[in-house]
């Protein structure tokens, strides 16, 4: 059962379970908005009642309801992102933590706030005033995303071994061709997998289906990984992970975190760590060497599964700035500056 479900006071459950069911978030994106909602409702409860915000975690939120929602003020917003700006905790259980969320968690924690309140001004017209409606999103750092170059790419593909090597290689060539967020590769079936068409289908953000085609590279990987899996008589795989197509030497599912683990020892052992690179910057490896190499922008958003292409978009700016770093390294640069 979901942790909402089990904790989350009714005024809250019923817009988490109206954004699960009817708007179709992920089971990972519920999870966040009620974290956030949570973490808001405490500390208006604590100003309200004069209790230290200190001690958000200790504050029982399960007795909230409808009016006391309605009465948030926009100043009581203010104050709580002037409070998570500068004094949250950034770790809870250390005592050495430093305070103040950064720009991109204190985004995503509005954009909650935005959520569910729109759910009870616009949707439900529960609520009459939407005490956020005109305030803006926290602006972040929009930073360009890191990823391998070709000859790093090779060079990952080339260093993998070990007893599992078919299998993971075949995740490192799946992220590395296909783009696929690491929830995605996860969450791979038998099913889903069509050589014959050479189609593997994705289950992306907002349980959202996309066909993302198979190029040599894929196939022959899977291939291999498949016949690895026959000859492989010391798994046994769990009956109710039958149908999972990447497998632990458990026999389970691989988990996000297992696939993030196991993709940072082996860009460990080929020397890419130091790249600080990562399962998610194997994503915007796919994209970059894509867009490298001519495929059209609009495309590569429909191979990563963006809904918008400015979210895509970003790939450009990489490849400007890598044009640009070339220009200044060629040695004649700066020819003409020593002339004058």
């Amino acid at each position: 059962m979901a942790k909402y479900l089990e904790d989350a006071p009714q005024v809250i459950k019923e817009f988490l379970v109206y954004m699960e069911s009817i708007m179709g978030r992920s089971p990972q994106t519920v999870s966040e908005y009620y974290l956030d909602l949570r973490t808001f409702f405490r500390y208006i409860m604590a100003v309200r009642s004069s209790l230290p915000t200190d001690e958000l975690e200790k504050i029982d939120i399960s007795n909230i309801d409808l009016p006391f929602v309605a009465a948030v003020t926009q100043s009581e917003v203010y104050d709580y992102l002037l409070y998570v700006s500068r004094s949250r905790p950034k770790f809870h259980n250390s005592a050495a933590t430093t305070y103040g969320n950064t720009a991109k968690t204190r985004a995503r924690k509005m954009a909650s706030l935005r959520a569910f309140f729109k759910y009870y001004c616009d949707k439900t017209k529960q609520i009459a005033v939407n005490p956020v409606a005109n305030i803006d999103i926290p602006k972040t750092q929009k930073s360009l995303p890191k990823f391998l170059s070709l000859n790093e790419s090779v060079k990952l593909l080339e260093s993998v071994d070990g007893k599992y090597k078919e299998r993971d290689y075949c995740i490192l060539t799946l992220f590395l061709n296909c783009g696929l967020r690491v929830s995605e590769l996860a969450g791979i079936s038998i099913g889903d997998i069509n050589l014959d068409d050479r189609i593997l289908r994705v289950l992306g953000k907002g349980n959202k289906e996309r066909m993302v085609y198979l190029n040599d590279a894929c196939v022959s990987a899977i291939k291999r990984y498949n016949s690895f899996k026959k000859e492989d008589t010391e798994t046994h795989i769990k009956p109710q992970h039958k149908n999972a197509y990447f497998i632990s030497r458990n026999g389970t599912r691989l988990s996000v975190m297992r696939i993030k683990e196991l993709v940072k020892e082996h860009l460990d052992r080929a020397g890419l760590s130091q790249k600080h690179a990562s399962a998610h910057k194997l994503r915007h490896t796919a994209a970059t060497l894509m867009y490298q190499n001519g495929v059209d922008v609009r495309t590569i958003k429909e191979v990563l599964g963006h809904e918008n292409l400015d979210t895509t978009a970003i790939y450009t700016h990489v490849v400007n700035d890598n044009l640009r770093e070339a220009a200044e390294k060629n040695p004649l640069a700066k020819l003409g500056e020593e002339e004058k």
